[in-house]
């Protein structure tokens, strides 16, 4: 064993050690532990002047929590869009709270700005918590049952058991475990305690390998919700708790969109809409096979997409292929489409062929659409730790005649592993987290702002050295009041101009 990777066993063997069973509720959290010093700049850039976007503003799906604060992708067409403004660089505060062990990779706020989550674990189960906005003082949580992992499992990209939650519209937490249940709990006025209120047992049709990746309510209240193997398609009608399922044969290993009148899916190798019946089944309304490499690239789960759906306004949807180099994909979304209309709009590459890769979801605004590049990325415990990853974002816009999209610009210069990005349509900015290259061998990690008008970097501050402060395909959210949060391997990291 090479004394690099020796070196990450006994940091993540400390990180579990440190960890209690459960967390308690502490008094003020205390800051993760720093890392060497890096020999980068600690800071770069500066202050954005806001320069506002035209935001792609969906319908509020009833059941779930008010936009943009319901799940990881923000609302229930999956913008990773904020009408409201992150923090613009005008003297950056990065602070943090530990809680070892753990990744509290989804972020949700409940109306009183309380940050809430579902923290899988290095050491154990997962845990639903309930965390202070100011202090990252955790203030309740939930230990959520614990089950071996399906065979074939990487440890590092389980999404299952929590990873992806929602928040609904009594601040309700839903999510999926690790045993194929669907647990609701909700939480006390205070926000000091957990109580589960709700069990579907969704185990009845599904074996013991396909495990649940995401589940969501559609705008009958009804909870749809997708297998990581085999592609179960399963739609629960909460009243009744009838269950009906249609299965794909193909991998799922990301979320999906709702809206009113569909759901949509992508598996490893295709597109779907889907509606549900009157009996509640769901129903493929249409399928387009995407281009695929064939490859499992550096980054992904899986050789495919590896992107939720994204819907956008004027009947569109969005992903990444995973063709070489990869696509900007734009779908049109009508069930049926006039004699000669195509059903896809654009494929747009983006970056270099043999260094194009996303694992993450689209952001985009009324007609934009604005992608992370994640090539590069490996096991954080693994020998190739340390990699670099390919840097690149990149725009398209689909065109106002919709007779197809354009590239508008590409950045090649910022790096960002694996975060989550989102984007602000109020400053104009997309938020990110990144692991530039130290000539000295330190893994730094930056937030970072990149202006949406043109891809340049407006700033960028250091977050932290070392294992702790990976967020590994955490993803970043903005609160409230313009704070900037992200789970990371060593606790919850924030940031707000001070």
């Amino acid at each position: 064993m090479s004394s690099c990777r020796r070196s990450l066993r006994l940091s993540l063997l400390a990180l579990v050690a440190c960890a209690p069973a459960t967390v308690p509720p502490l008094a003020t959290a205390e800051p993760i532990a720093p890392g060497p010093p890096t020999s980068l700049p600690l800071t770069s850039g500066a202050a954005a002047t806001p320069h506002a976007l035209v935001p792609a503003t969906g319908p509020q799906n009833p059941y779930m929590a008010k936009d943009p604060n319901s799940n990881i992708h923000n609302d229930t067409w999956m913008t990773d869009a904020y009408r409201r403004s992150g923090p613009l660089g005008k003297n950056l505060q990065a602070t943090s709270g530990a809680y070892p062990a753990s990744l509290c990779a989804s972020l949700a706020f409940d109306r009183k700005g309380r940050i809430v989550s579902v923290c899988p674990s290095l050491a154990g189960a997962p845990q639903a918590r309930i965390i202070d906005p100011k202090t990252l003082e955790v203030l309740a949580s939930y230990d959520m049952p614990q089950a071996p992992n399906a065979p074939g499992t990487v440890l590092f990209q389980n999404f299952t058991g929590g990873g992806y939650f929602f928040l609904d519209n009594k601040d309700r937490i839903w999510s999926a475990t690790k045993t194929s249940h669907l647990f609701v709990l909700a939480q006390s006025d205070d926000g000091r305690t957990l109580t589960k209120v709700e069990d579907y047992d969704l185990s009845k049709v599904l074996t013991d390998s396909q495990r649940i990746t995401s589940a969501l309510p559609d705008f009958q209240g009804r909870i749809w919700f997708v297998s990581k193997n085999d592609g179960v398609i399963g739609v629960l009608n909460t009243k009744t708790r009838a269950i009906k399922t249609l299965k794909l044969g193909e991998q799922v290993q990301n979320s999906f969109a709702v809206d009113r009148d569909g759901v949509y899916i992508v598996s490893d190798k295709r597109m779907y809409r889907f509606h549900a019946s009157d009996s509640g089944k769901p129903v493929i309304d249409w399928k387009v096979t995407y281009r695929n490499s064939g490859i499992k690239k550096p980054s992904q789960v899986d050789a495919g997409s590896g992107t939720t759906p994204t819907i956008m306004p004027g009947g569109y949807v969005t992903i990444t292929d995973n063709a070489d180099p990869m696509n900007v994909v734009v779908y049109r979304t009508r069930t049926k489409l006039p004699k000669g209309t195509k059903r896809v709009v654009c494929q747009v590459p983006v970056f270099r062929k043999g260094a194009s890769a996303t694992e993450n979801s689209i952001m985009v605004s009324r007609s934009s659409a604005f992608v992370e590049n994640n090539y590069g990325y490996q096991d954080p415990f693994g020998p190739n730790v340390g990699a670099p990853t390919v840097a690149g974002f990149a725009r398209v816009d689909i065109k106002a005649d919709g007779s197809g999209c354009r590239k508008v610009w590409e950045n090649r210069t910022t790096a960002a592993p694996s975060v989550v990005p989102k984007l602000s349509t109020k400053s104009g900015l997309i938020y990110t987290y990144i692991a530039p290259t130290d000539p000295t061998g330190v893994n730094a990690w930056f937030w970072a702002a990149i202006d949406a008008r043109n891809g340049k970097e407006v700033w960028r501050t250091l977050a932290g050295t070392g294992l702790a402060f990976n967020n590994n395909y955490a993803g970043l959210a903005i609160g409230p009041d313009g704070t900037a949060y992200l789970g990371a391997f060593g606790g919850m990291l924030a940031l707000r101009d001070s």
